[in-house]
């Protein structure tokens, strides 16, 4: 299996997601946009395509002028080739504006350990029919998809208090997931080093938030790894 990974920083990989694919020795093909490395002209061999978080945000075109080009090569690997795509948190945003929605300021930020309620179109999916109701993933975004309602090619299959396109699919192939289920032991305190992360961080929960959330985040990480893992052995069946 071969699968093209975008990357908006180097902290923010596939994660825990990414070390069930090494065990299964799928070839990787890491792009790191804010390095300067481009996405290759011929996306028709690679089986799926994942597209990660970063510290941007979608309209920020002018401060990251590859964004236009990565959103044209999600639009081409999503709508023409109809290739499997799973984007996280801001690689949700991408999809979701890529297939003609809006990427919006969240009323109030969603930055912690929250809760995401499944809708019961989830039974019916392939990828979370086996997921429980609810499930309480991490969450670290200040943004949102919305403006979907009218694309009849989209399915709205689990949300939150705060952000109604907490997953959605578009077609059967394509899924955008704003919160970050692929996390893994390291990851809050990598995250925390990011200087807008951090503040974000701090903002939403208060000064020496970080120590609070990365105990959190140990406390549902077998729970999240064993969703991760049902994701990705669901997701191969896409390929």
């Amino acid at each position: 299996m071969e699968i093209i990974v975008l990357q908006h920083i180097n902290i923010e990989d596939p994660g825990y997601i990414k070390d069930l694919m090494l065990k299964d020795q799928v070839n990787i093909t890491t792009i790191e946009l804010d390095e300067g490395e481009k996405i290759p002209k011929d996306l028709s061999k690679f089986d799926a395509m994942f597209c990660m978080g970063g510290p941007m945000d979608t309209w920020m075109e002018n401060d990251y002028p590859w964004l236009i080009e990565e959103k044209e090569k999600i639009k081409e690997f999503v709508i023409n080739l109809k290739k499997p795509y799973l984007g996280f948190c801001l690689g949700c945003q991408l999809l979701g504006e890529v297939i003609g929605g809006k990427v919006v300021k969240t009323n109030n930020p969603e930055i912690g350990m929250l809760n995401v309620n499944f809708l019961e179109n989830k039974n019916k999916d392939l990828l979370f029919f086996d997921f429980p109701k609810k499930i309480t993933s991490l969450q670290w975004h200040s943004y949102e998809v919305q403006g979907l309602e009218q694309n009849k090619d989209v399915t709205l299959l689990a949300s939150s208090n705060e952000t109604k396109y907490q997953i959605f699919k578009f077609q059967n192939h394509a899924y955008g997931i704003q919160f970050h289920i692929e996390i893994k032991d390291t990851t809050v305190n990598d995250w925390g080093c990011v200087p807008e992360y951090k503040s974000a961080l701090e903002k939403q929960l208060g000064y020496g938030a970080l120590e609070k959330f990365e105990k959190e985040a140990q406390e549902n990480m077998n729970k999240m790894n064993e969703y991760s893992k049902i994701l990705y052995s669901n997701f191969k069946k896409l390929t």
